[in-house]
């Protein structure tokens, strides 16, 4: 069939529309915060074979795999997938889930009777069991011990609710009533997309609507091939590390070769270290995905976001290590990490072929969970303390982001509204501000992270995920200095401090977690950077005038308002 251009740019915006349109929905009628505040949750759409045509919503991490999820489910179901069918997921090993926290509905959009498309949400669930409140289990060494497994299943049979299955998933979670709530919102948002995409495919026509989707996928393939061609040919190798298997301080590599051939681009992970015993073992759709939101933030923002712009990129994961464990490997942590490493360590490689777009370090995040009952009640609560979250690393031409969350995130984690946490919580945020002399220097300076602190009123159970503790993640480039680690500890009423170990699970009565979160890199020489905007940075209290005259050779004049240029040139030599 001849395909329009304009009416090919106009589908692919179609639906990204829808894409949001579902996260639209999800945000205002999710009950938990984790979802109406946070967004954690990423709505997507795949055509008939489960081939991803749209990922607009939300986080790359969540949605850059999801076309495992649905062919995983169309492989279950073969002969059996009907209209008004709703199906769930969160298996790593055998639906194509990334972690257990992440359910997927997937919903099938039928036109004229045949099977079109697949409008799915994949959120991370509040709590779903398992060991430890929050459903990261840091003492976890299988994946039985991170909370219930769900293979492909039908939740709806021809618009009928299996109320056996949906009375099973609540009595797994800690929090029934914000898990059926979601639950619901998940469905709607893929009802409203299911309807919208029906819309589409009955304008175009069935056969020609499969057609524009096919031809998505390969204007895709054809915009990355042609990206790559700006790269020198050869092979590229970087190692990121992360120092610890969530019980015992150990260096944990993951390797990787970046091969840029005429055929297209082989990531090869080979040389990465077995599988670890904590739970940050990365899953091979999460694995596919990190390395396809690597790849894409490598290149020009508005190359074209679905499966078929990674047709000529071909994965290398052994079996057995770090991303690609063997079950019943626990991996709730690996959307997180190792995921960061993935990334970290692509950037690396591909700084090497093309400086000029290498991306400093993100600083690894540090945030925990705390949860324990409401006052007055024995309904439980789930805080996850997002505010703690780290910067993001520098780039030519920006600084990183003061505080962004997530590397995997890319900024579609949203941090939560202070107000509305202490009206939800038994907690009182006492603080959240920029760090001062953390970021690393650069012309283009790091991200800073914050100071946080927040009071927790009640007797309270603390799981740790400090990853960002103790070394620093956001590492220097082109001459750029490194950001500073995180720190984080408890203090109780009585003056008794407690200093958080990386990963575990702790108990304590009231009292306060003060955290600062770890800053990101800095890119290029520090005395190249402006002036200008050293002397703003000062006057923001992110860097100090000490910091300003010795690391980046400015001189701040004594009303702290201007710059002593002359001074500044003889600090400069």
């Amino acid at each position: 069939m001849n395909i329009d251009p304009v009416t090919l740019a106009l589908v692919q915006n179609r639906l990204d529309h829808i894409s949001r349109q579902m996260g639209f929905v999800m945000t205002r009628t999710a009950r938990s915060p984790i979802f109406n505040q946070s967004h954690d949750f990423s709505c997507f759409i795949a055509d008939a074979a489960g081939t991803l045509i749209s990922q607009a919503d939300g986080i790359p991490i969540h949605t850059g795999g999801g076309g495992f999820t649905v062919r995983a489910l169309i492989d279950a179901f073969a002969g059996r997938i009907e209209p008004d069918d709703i199906f769930l997921s969160n298996d790593p090993y055998v639906a194509g889930g990334n972690h257990l926290p992440d359910w997927v509905i997937s919903r099938p959009v039928f036109v004229d009777g045949e099977l079109a498309a697949w409008t799915c949400n994949r959120a991370h669930q509040s709590d779903i069991g398992g060991g430890a409140a929050g459903t990261y289990n840091p003492e976890a060494t299988e994946i039985f011990h991170e909370g219930i497994r769900l293979p492909p299943l039908k939740l709806f049979e021809r618009g009928e609710v299996r109320d056996d299955l949906w009375q099973l998933l609540l009595l797994n979670s800690r929090t029934p009533e914000l898990l059926d709530g979601d639950l619901r919102a998940m469905i709607g948002s893929t009802r409203i997309g299911a309807e919208r995409l029906a819309e589409l495919v009955t304008e175009l026509g069935r056969e020609a609507g499969a057609g524009y989707f096919d031809a998505l996928l390969s204007y895709a393939d054809q915009r990355f091939r042609q990206a790559c061609e700006e790269l020198p040919r050869g092979t590229y190798s970087a190692t990121e590390i992360t120092d610890n298997d969530c019980f015992e301080q150990r260096d944990i590599k993951v390797c990787v070769a970046v091969t840029v051939t005429d055929d297209g681009v082989k990531v090869d992970f080979t040389g990465s270290d077995p599988q670890m015993r904590g739970f940050k073992n990365s899953s091979l759709a999460n694995t596919h995905s990190a390395v396809y939101m690597a790849l894409a933030s490598f290149f020009d923002p508005d190359m074209p976001r679905n499966e078929g712009a990674f047709r000529s990129v071909e994965i290398v994961a052994p079996y057995g290590t770090v991303v690609n464990p063997r079950p019943p490997a626990p991996l709730t942590m690996c959307t997180v990490f190792i995921a960061h490493e993935i990334v970290h360590a692509i950037w690396r490689a591909l700084g090497e072929a093309v400086p000029s777009r290498a991306c400093a370090g993100w600083g690894k995040t540090i945030h925990n969970i705390t949860s324990g009952r409401q006052p007055g009640s024995t309904e439980p609560y789930v805080m996850y303390n997002w505010a703690a979250n780290a910067a993001g690393g520098a780039v030519e031409g920006r600084d990183g982001f003061n505080q962004i969350g997530l590397l995997i995130a890319l900024g579609g984690l949203h941090l939560p509204n202070a107000e509305g946490y202490e009206r939800i919580y038994p907690a009182m945020i006492r603080r959240q501000e920029f760090r001062t002399d953390a970021a690393g220097a650069g012309t283009f300076r790091g991200g800073s992270g914050v100071h946080y602190a927040v009071d927790v009123t009640g007797d309270a159970t603390y799981s740790f995920r400090g990853e960002g503790l103790d070394t620093p993640s956001g590492f220097g480039i082109q001459g750029g200095g490194t950001g500073s680690a995180g720190t984080m500890h408890v203090q109780s009423a009585d003056g008794t401090t407690f200093t958080a170990p990386k990963y575990g699970v702790r108990e304590f009565p009231p009292a306060r977690l003060e955290a600062s979160s770890p800053a990101g890199g800095g890119w290029g020489d520090p005395k190249q950077r402006d002036p200008a905007l050293v002397l703003r940075d000062v006057r923001d209290e992110i860097v100090s005038t000490e910091a300003a005259r010795e690391v980046y050779g400015v001189v701040i004049a004594g009303d702290g308002r201007s710059v002593d240029m002359e001074a500044t040139r003889a600090a400069r030599g």
